[in-house]
């Protein structure tokens, strides 16, 4: 157990999968409150469960929707009544929605891609300000991707909104020079989670066939790394983290074996 995050108050939200409910678990055993949100409830109720029985502090979750301005300041307002400060907020909330070339995309992706990915981390971060303010040696993470920082056919709105991650985490870290605040970013590769299940609107073929062959990351390899960049001692910023399984050298170009 990490002592710099024991009784620490971590905010995740799109915590009822993938990379939030991995993070919701290793914090949880590095002794951490909990503020656990998302969409779907019932699977969010299930990932606090497991969290407190996993060594949690504690662990509380509230429906989010970081699309909906209304739905961010709900959460907040529930936030503050279990804890009037947070330590470290977790911006993962955000996803992809198929793969479709511009010309025959879909405005409805593409505004969810935004919303969700750009403006999602914008609410949150907004909204949290005051009470990571109230704390020294506050942490905001984003989950970015390597999606943007390098561009692919059919990846425009994704890459795109990935990007405009990367930059509001470079702003914050301007703007919040002088707080104390820390402000880091990590974009994962390719990553074996929902991910491409919910790209592809369910269809689970078509998504293994986006890991056939290779060993993918993992949702905890990716969540081993939050817990790392939030226990640095207070004078340590991460400011960018890549990481790709070693089967991916880059975003076209990954080793896959024959199957036997």
């Amino acid at each position: 157990m990490t002592a710099f995050l024991k009784n620490k108050w971590v905010l995740i939200t799109g915590a009822s999968s993938g990379f939030g409910a991995a993070a919701a678990r290793l914090f949880a055993q590095q002794g951490a409150h909990l503020l656990l949100g998302a969409r779907r409830v019932d699977r969010l109720e299930s990932v606090a469960r497991g969290a407190r029985e996993s060594g949690a502090a504690s662990a509380s979750c509230h429906p989010l929707d970081v699309t909906s301005t209304a739905s961010v300041h709900e959460f907040i307002r529930w936030a503050r009544t279990l804890t009037k400060h947070l330590d470290v907020l977790i911006n993962n909330a955000g996803g992809a929605l198929g793969l479709d070339t511009v010309a025959k995309g879909h405005d409805q992706d593409w505004e969810t891609m935004m919303q969700t990915n750009v403006l999602g981390v914008l609410r949150m971060v907004r909204a949290t300000l005051p009470m990571l303010e109230s704390t020294p040696c506050s942490s905001i993470i984003n989950i970015g991707s390597t999606a943007g920082r390098v561009a692919y056919e059919g990846g425009a709105a994704y890459c795109a909104a990935k990007a405009g991650e990367l930059q509001i985490t470079r702003t914050l870290r301007l703007e919040l020079n002088g707080t104390g605040i820390r402000v880091s970013t990590i974009a994962p590769g390719a990553a074996q989670t929902e991910f491409s299940t919910v790209r592809f609107r369910g269809d689970t073929s078509r998504a293994a066939m986006v890991y056939e062959g290779m060993v993918p990351l993992t949702a905890d390899d990716v969540a081993e790394i939050m817990v790392w960049v939030a226990s640095r001692p207070a004078h340590v910023n991460i400011d960018e983290i890549v990481v790709k399984p070693t089967d991916q050298a880059a975003m076209h170009k990954v080793h896959r074996r024959q199957a036997k």
